[in-house]
């Protein structure tokens, strides 16, 4: 597991917070919100404000929205269930203040209804497959929530004109009430196709950055690019101390020749994933894979060391059996890291001779052993301690370099060795 939250995927899933903003005002508050201003117009009561019912009706719907951000993608059934919370706390907590004149409004007897319906539609778009069905599910959806909009006008005329709303058929007999009636049904079904448009383009947008997120991270690596979305200038070419760290299975190009294509495949998998755990924890900023060879970039000396410690138990039991190990070198300084490429084309890389000193290093390690600079052995040596150090003559170099081994079971030559390569 990567120790560091990942940035990228916190964005891409938005937090808390939003999750719940978007269901208490998407979803949970609607009723609640057209309630509260019916009873607020039509003076249910003097003073509304200052009385418990508008808090009730708010307090229940925070409670559904709370509930349904963390519950509501476990299951379909949550939704259904989670949109009867705000309905059943109301009317436990109204009907234990009012008893049974409670049910005499009509708005009252309707909330667990509009609840349940709500629910139902949401709980049958979670189980469905076909597009067409869940469409035409958000539309009817939508046409539900506008007719609460519906109801609290017909309540609201009930009372304020009541020789027009004796019956259904005198109600509709108003043309200002068909108007109403068609334009809360039109745009029902108008918010039901724009939704469900919405939803098929943000499901496409959310597909297409997840294999972004995955591109970039086989890039830039998952910590540099968390790290790139709050400081992007960290990708300019610039100066910088790294640890670098080089791993190469020994024999591998003689063992490839005698296995079939397959089992060499196999085989690179498992140790790309051995060595892919470890460096999750250990913070690297980037890795990178050449056939058998893995180059690894750390900021921290002493994680670069560990990382190495732990890589070599995780692969030497998976090569073993093939009578295989690996050679680990590292070392530290300056390098030059940053975007390289042309305009079109460019990966994230770091340049310089500490690159190139380290794989010197890691040329000259035994199967199975651990060989790290003199530079760096002096940043980890209180923890890492070792006397087992040689002298080695590489190309480029003027003066032998001061290698430590790490590995007791590592080859110990008392004498320089010459790297070429």
């Amino acid at each position: 597991m990567h120790t560091v939250p990942n940035l990228v995927e916190r964005r891409l899933n938005g937090s808390f917070i939003t999750h719940y903003m978007l269901e208490l005002f998407g979803n949970s508050i609607h009723f609640a919100l057209a309630n509260i201003l019916l009873e607020s117009l039509i003076d249910y009561q003097k003073n509304y404000f200052l009385s418990f019912d508008p808090y009730v009706l708010l307090f229940s719907s925070l409670i559904q929205g709370y509930f349904l951000t963390i519950y509501s993608t476990k299951s379909p059934f949550y939704r259904f269930l989670g949109n009867l919370i705000a309905p059943s706390l109301y009317i436990a907590i109204e009907f234990s203040i009012e008893g049974i004149t409670f049910w005499n409004d009509l708005n009252h007897r309707f909330y667990p209804l509009f609840g349940f319906l709500i629910g139902l539609t949401q709980l049958l778009q979670g189980f469905t497959k076909r597009k067409s069905i869940k469409d035409l599910l958000i539309i009817i959806e939508n046409i539900i929530r506008t007719g609460i909009i519906f109801l609290m006008y017909y309540i609201f005329e009930t009372q304020t004109n009541p020789n027009q709303t004796e019956n259904l058929t005198t109600f509709f007999s108003d043309t200002s009430h068909q108007f109403i009636g068609l334009s809360l049904l039109f745009f029902g079904v108008a918010i039901g196709l724009a939704n469900a448009t919405s939803q098929h383009y943000l499901g496409l947008l959310r597909d297409t950055t997840t294999k972004l997120k995955t591109f970039s991270e086989w890039l830039l690596g998952r910590e540099l690019l968390n790290i790139s979305l709050i400081q992007p200038e960290l990708l300019h070419q610039q100066r910088q101390q790294r640890t670098i760290m080089f791993i190469d299975i020994r024999g591998f190009t003689q063992w490839s020749e005698a296995h079939s294509p397959e089992e060499t495949v196999t085989l690179l998998s498992q140790y790309y994933c051995a060595v892919e755990d470890v460096l999750d924890r250990h913070r690297v900023i980037k890795w990178k894979i050449s056939a058998d060879e893995v180059m690894a970039i750390f900021a921290q000396p002493l994680e670069a060391v560990r990382a190495a410690a732990e890589i070599q138990q995780q692969i030497t039991p998976l090569l073993a059996p093939e009578q295989l190990g690996a050679g680990i070198g590292l070392h530290c300084g300056q390098v030059v890291e940053g975007l390289l490429g042309s305009d079109t084309i460019k990966f994230y890389d770091v340049i310089g001779d500490t690159v190139n000193t380290t794989k010197r290093i890691e040329s000259a390690a035994g199967k199975g052993e651990i060989l790290i600079s003199e530079p760096l052995y002096q940043y980890v040596k209180t923890i890492f301690a070792s006397d087992l150090s040689r002298q080695l003559h590489v190309k480029g170099k003027a003066h032998p370099l001061t290698v430590y081994s790490l590995t007791e079971t590592a080859p110990q030559p008392a004498v320089a060795v010459s790297v070429s390569a």
